[in-house]
């Protein structure tokens, strides 16, 4: 009985001490050394990856793009605030399920150190200090290319608008819906120049984490890790591309600028898979200055895509006056934004 409990005893003291250095031991800064493909057989991979994500992705932004010739595609189509809707939860899962736990997971590593990084939440600093540079900067473009565009004469707009009202509800007098005529030109000028910069911003945060995934995937030498993430890419690509086209045509710019973003946009992942098979040789994923790096970024995208996802697709459609009087496409716009967000999460136990 004393020998059983002295076996015991020892038992419990040795895994008492052994335990914590099997624990240390799993914390590892080394690169994966996990059983590798052959670099031929993921090269094949790697750039069927390119020519399936560049088509996913320029078929998703181009849609909306040439749907102005299809009528279920326009943008002063019903069925249009459902698939926004469903492109922007997309975008919203993207950023929540996708890119912001990946920031916390490399700038908490063990492997860059205690200091700063374990003492502060830096992964959730640089995703606010982005959301309110996003901020910034689509209130102070709105205000400089407002003044741009209206120059002199509306030095008085702040009083005009004010009196947009009194106008419109004096039908009688003929200046009075003159005038009334000429404020709704100028909302209607306000509401392009806000739908251009959103455009822009958010094409902006979407060419940062496409950049960064497409060198992860390059990077990568197992195939269990670049199938799912191709099948992903290609879904995500697709669908952010919808919302991007969607902001995009509604901002009506020029042809050559909108078949150069939609360009810039299918590009940037394929661009970034490319650097990631350039450098593979080369580039270690664990190093710290790496987690480091990809952490910032992947934060920063992560707060541009989250504030464009809520505050310039989400509200922006959802108080929409016309959305507001329509039961049937509250209810649509609903259902679609939650299928989209749910679809990218489930995602997420692949990628």
């Amino acid at each position: 009985m004393v020998k059983s409990k002295c076996y015991y005893c020892y038992t419990l003291v040795s895994l008492l001490v052994v335990l914590p250095s099997m624990v240390a031991s799993e914390c590892t800064c080394e690169a994966d050394d996990m059983i590798r493909d052959s670099k031929s057989r993921t090269l094949k991979y790697k750039l069927g990856a390119i020519g399936a994500i560049l088509g996913s992705g320029a078929m998703g932004v181009g849609l909306p793009i040439v749907g102005k010739r299809i009528s279920v595609l326009r943008p002063e189509n019903d069925i249009f605030f459902m698939i926004k809707a469903f492109a922007a939860g997309v975008i919203l899962a993207t950023g929540f399920i996708h890119i912001l736990p990946e920031a916390f997971e490399g700038l908490t590593s063990p492997c860059i150190g205690q200091t700063p990084w374990q003492n502060f939440p830096f992964a959730a600093f640089i995703a606010m200090v982005a959301s309110i540079g996003c901020l910034m900067v689509d209130s102070l473009a709105t205000g400089h290319y407002t003044r741009i565009h209206f120059g002199a004469k509306n030095n008085n707009n702040e009083k005009n608008i004010t009196d947009v009202g009194s106008s419109i509800n004096n039908n009688n007098n003929k200046v009075g819906d003159e005038e009334s005529a000429q404020f709704r030109d100028d909302f209607t000028k306000l509401d392009l120049i806000r739908h251009r910069v959103t455009a822009q911003v958010l094409e902006l945060g979407i060419v940062v984490h496409s950049v960064i995934i497409g060198i992860s995937l390059g990077t990568s030498e197992r195939l269990d890790t670049i199938k799912p993430l191709m099948a992903a890419l290609c879904f995500h690509q697709f669908f952010e591309g919808m919302g991007l086209g969607g902001c995009i045509t509604q901002a009506k710019f020029k042809s050559r600028a909108m078949a150069t973003m939609a360009l810039f946009f299918s590009l940037t992942t394929p661009i970034g898979i490319g650097i990631g098979i350039a450098i593979c040789g080369v580039y270690d994923e664990s190093s710290p200055r790496s987690l480091i790096i990809q952490g910032i970024f992947e934060a920063a995208a992560a707060g541009i895509l989250i504030y464009m996802a809520l505050v310039d697709l989400l509200a922006a459609d959802f108080m929409n006056p016309r959305m507001q009087a329509n039961t049937r496409i509250q209810l649509g716009s609903h259902l679609s934004l939650l299928l989209g967000a749910a679809c990218m999460s489930v995602l997420a136990k692949w990628a």
